[in-house]
């Protein structure tokens, strides 16, 4: 099998004029300006799903893994998502409930990185946000063993037209949502030069540590 050399693949990212500094930020805690980069994501055509997100995960031995989830809500509490409990992620956030999440918006070469510790949202929201679901999305909830090996695909439609025909749209129990308090967020801003600039909001006992890292 050959290998593939990629070393050369670089696109012009900003330049020093477009510097992201402390006197830019918005406010002393992460969501006021987690706030103000996401509705500027919101406005570009150019980002489909600027709520798409990297959910980093490891179970108990430390094995990592990560997929693309949706934030759904975020406030001072944190950042909220839904899914299957019993998929690998949901598995892993229950033998180990730190986690972190990655937003990438790369036409303003901006990502935020977030970490905390994950718990589940109470039932009554996840019934709340699962009821106003799409019909495709709860039928697909309630088929789904997610993370288990199925047969085909074929025998997946089959599961989805069963439940569509019963009329059985109900929240299961095995699904719902988490929220990841935050207590570490970094906003990185890329600049051409590789000088990118990557300011962090660290908690501590009393308020938001504001610091800058080496990019």
């Amino acid at each position: 099998m050959s290998t593939f050399d990629i070393r050369d693949m670089r696109v012009k990212y900003k330049d020093r004029t477009e510097a992201f500094t402390e006197d830019q930020l918005v406010s002393d805690e992460p969501i006021g300006q987690f706030t103000a980069w996401f509705e500027e994501m919101k406005k570009c055509p150019d980002i489909i799903e600027p709520n798409a997100m990297c959910l980093a995960t490891a179970n108990r031995n430390g094995i990592p893994s990560a997929r693309m989830v949706l934030l759904k809500g975020y406030g001072p509490e944190g950042f909220k998502f839904f899914t299957n409990y019993e998929s690998r992620k949901g598995c892993d956030l229950a033998e180990n409930p730190q986690a972190s999440l990655m937003f990438y918006w790369p036409p303003f070469n901006r990502q935020v990185r977030i970490e905390g510790k994950v718990e589940k949202v109470p039932d009554s929201e996840s019934v709340e946000y699962f009821n106003k679901r799409p019909i495709s999305s709860r039928v697909s909830a309630i088929i789904s063993e997610q993370s288990k090996l199925v047969p085909s695909r074929d025998y997946l439609i089959k599961a989805a037209n069963d439940v569509i025909s019963r009329g059985e749209v109900e929240r299961p129990p095995f699904w719902g949502g988490f929220v990841l308090h935050h207590e570490y967020v970094e906003f990185w801003q890329g600049q051409s030069d590789r000088l990118h600039d990557r300011i962090i909001y660290k908690k501590n006992d009393v308020k938001w540590d504001i610091l800058r890292l080496a990019p």
